[in-house]
């Protein structure tokens, strides 16, 4: 796979170890001098999302904001925004000439919600989740924690409020920085639709050890693996990976395993598997279906 593809695969930003599982290093030096890749620091790369977005917002006088913020800030996302997201104040006219090649959205920002020239991190949150399908927020909300440029603390402190309030309040509780990468975001958030919350990474103990699949929801016993070929790039791993599928079953476990272009491309099949799932051993009690660290905060 060429650099380029397979840096999007992975959100749009990945350090060398996990690009060169998609693509070979010819590939990627190759990419990086034509333009395609970006390469950040030493062993960090992606995609030229966040830059293209800055030097047209420069032209503009514009903000950058949504998934081309998200992109400034190095996050991961399900998918690149097609042409800079950017934002100008309310009243402000553009002329049809300046208005092409970009997306133009406006809104009121206070100037403490904008650090050179782009939205702040929890600003970028905030409005991604009020504008976004809930999968494409989700994954970025996720990422956002992970970078720790925002806290669940900050999440939590948040008042919602006007149009599109109930999106962002779904997408900040659900929030969570122990998802990998946005292919479990998502696969997470289409679980979440149809009435099953799972918590990434959760511990699951097998009496013979613990072992943690990449989502998991303890109230029907379900355990769902995002499975990605690059992470099968050797024997051992796969190995791995089938005995402890294995040991899932043998412990009572239902084991539900997703690819890539599945989640992302085929949600219509994911969907139904799921809500078959839900229909034939039943749906989990309410307190069930409520965040870990939901239930934690509520508890204090």
């Amino acid at each position: 796979m060429d650099a380029a593809p397979a840096l999007e695969r992975l959100g749009g930003t990945a350090g060398a170890r996990d690009l060169l599982r998609l693509t070979t290093r010819r590939r990627l030096r190759r990419a990086v001098a034509r333009g395609p890749v970006v390469r950040l620091s030493r062993g960090r790369y992606a995609l030229p999302t966040a830059g293209d977005a800055r030097r047209v917002a420069s032209r503009l006088t514009a903000i950058v904001c949504l998934r081309s913020a998200a992109a400034h800030y190095g996050w991961a996302l399900k998918e690149q925004p097609p042409v800079p997201e950017l934002l100008v104040r309310r009243g402000r006219k553009l002329a049809p000439e300046q208005r092409e090649g970009v997306s133009i959205h406006w809104a009121n920002v206070a100037d403490d919600q904008v650090v050179d020239g782009v939205t702040t991190p929890l600003r970028t949150v905030i409005d991604c989740a009020r504008t976004l399908p809930f999968d494409e927020a989700l994954a970025i909300a996720d990422s956002a924690l992970r970078s720790g440029l925002v806290t669940r603390t900050d999440l939590d402190a948040i008042d919602v409020r006007g149009a599109g309030a109930d999106a962002v309040r779904r997408v900040l509780r659900h929030a969570d920085r122990r998802a990998a990468n946005p292919f479990e975001s998502v696969l997470r958030a289409l679980c979440i639709e149809v009435g099953i919350v799972v918590e990434p990474q959760a511990a699951v103990d097998l009496g013979t050890g613990t072992i943690h699949p990449d989502l998991v929801c303890h109230a029907l016993r379900l355990a769902f693996e995002a499975d990605s070929w690059s992470y099968h790039a050797s024997r051992k791993a796969h190995r791995r990976d089938c005995a402890r599928y294995n040991l899932l079953v043998i412990h009572g476990w239902r084991v539900l395993r997703f690819t890539w272009e599945q989640v992302m491309h085929d949600q219509t099949y994911v969907r139904w598997v799921l809500a078959e799932v839900v229909r034939r051993v039943g749906r989990p009690e309410v307190d069930a279906v409520v965040p870990s660290h939901a239930r934690a905060t509520a508890a204090g």
